[in-house]
């Protein structure tokens, strides 16, 4: 296919063309592709961690491998195999349905299961690095099957090899993940402890804890497919603690969690509300009025809009806490 609109493929909806489309449902499909570099395609999940900035003058490569399978388990543990192009809700859906435990934190995120290990996806307390076993790929340039554990994938916070050396380089066609047979419930972020309260639930399930963060999310964040979006924007700061006890002095309300003895993060959001952008809007490009981590596309803003609109967001919050956000969402330009 050729001169492709991409608006239906983005989850902020923005209109821009590519070269080609091209649906893979199983790794042979990718043979018709090897030898590519990797300025030559782009690999899409569900098109919701992007801003298109301009057209994709490349041939996008859409992850739609699909299948889930246990392929081991004992007494306290299951690994499972999961397709790449799998809807990670639905996979977390499917793993509570199974009585399996260990993601149910990561409910409602949007995005598939090949795009989770290059994000290195985590919310509410938990990381997907913490589960994650391998995953199975092409490396298409070299048209060669791959199998890389969590040390070869280099994670980080928001962040994997996926994302530097080997960025465009792997279409991950399989995941594997070890999950719990037991709910180990991890509820000490966020508002999941006071739902679960309003509901009277003590000792929740992996099913109670989904429900609660399901609750949650709904209540802030906008649906992409009433509001363009792509979910949060920034990513939460990770600081020293010797800049932290500078800043909590000036502001002794600043929520914050402690990633070890010399690092504290900090919820971007509240570092971008309070410097006054909440439900802010440029045009068409805005920050949401219940998340300030979240822009939005309110009808017709071109990606260019929303970038500028979060370099001007970045630029506050550097101003006034002395911190530089770093984007989460990947930027085509």
């Amino acid at each position: 296919m050729n001169g492709i609109e991409l608006k239906t493929f983005n989850t902020f909806g923005i209109p821009a063309k590519a070269k080609e489309l091209h649906f893979i449902k199983d790794e042979g499909e990718l043979k018709d592709f090897y030898g590519l570099e990797a300025n030559q395609y782009y690999i899409l999940g569900s098109g919701s961690n992007i801003l298109i900035v301009s057209d994709i003058n490349a041939i996008i490569l859409k992850n739609e491998i699909k299948g889930k399978e246990i392929i081991h388990e004992d007494d306290n543990h299951v690994i499972v195999r999961i397709g790449g192009g799998e809807v990670w809700h639905e996979f977390v859906l499917w793993t509570i349905e199974k009585g399996f435990s260990g993601i149910e934190n990561l409910s409602l995120i949007p995005g598939t299961v090949g795009a989770a290990p290059v994000q290195n996806i985590g919310a509410y307390g938990v990381e997907m690095d913490e589960l994650f076993v391998r995953c199975e790929g092409i490396h298409l340039q070299f048209g060669k099957a791959i199998s890389m554990n969590k040390e070869a994938c280099e994670f980080k916070y928001r962040d994997s090899i996926f994302k530097n050396s080997l960025k465009g380089k792997i279409f991950i066609t399989r995941v594997h993940f070890k999950l719990n047979k037991k709910c180990v419930p991890r509820l000490d972020y966020g508002d999941i402890r006071k739902v679960l309260m309003t509901k009277n639930i003590v000792e929740p399930t992996a099913s109670d804890i989904s429900n609660a963060i399901i609750q949650i999310r709904k209540s802030k964040l906008p649906d992409p497919i009433v509001l363009g979006n792509a979910g949060s924007f920034f990513k939460n700061p990770i600081i020293s603690k010797e800049l932290f006890v500078q800043l909590n002095d000036r502001f002794p309300d600043i929520p914050h969690y402690e990633v070890n003895e010399l690092k504290v993060k900090l919820p971007a959001g509240w570092l971008i509300e309070k410097c006054g952008w909440k439900g802010k809007r440029e045009g068409d490009a805005g920050c949401h009025d219940k998340q300030a981590l979240v822009l939005v596309n309110y009808n017709s803003a071109s990606g260019d809009q929303i970038l500028r609109f979060a370099h001007s967001i970045i630029d506050s919050v550097l101003l006034h806490f002395g911190i530089c956000l770093e984007m989460e969402v990947n930027i085509w330009k």
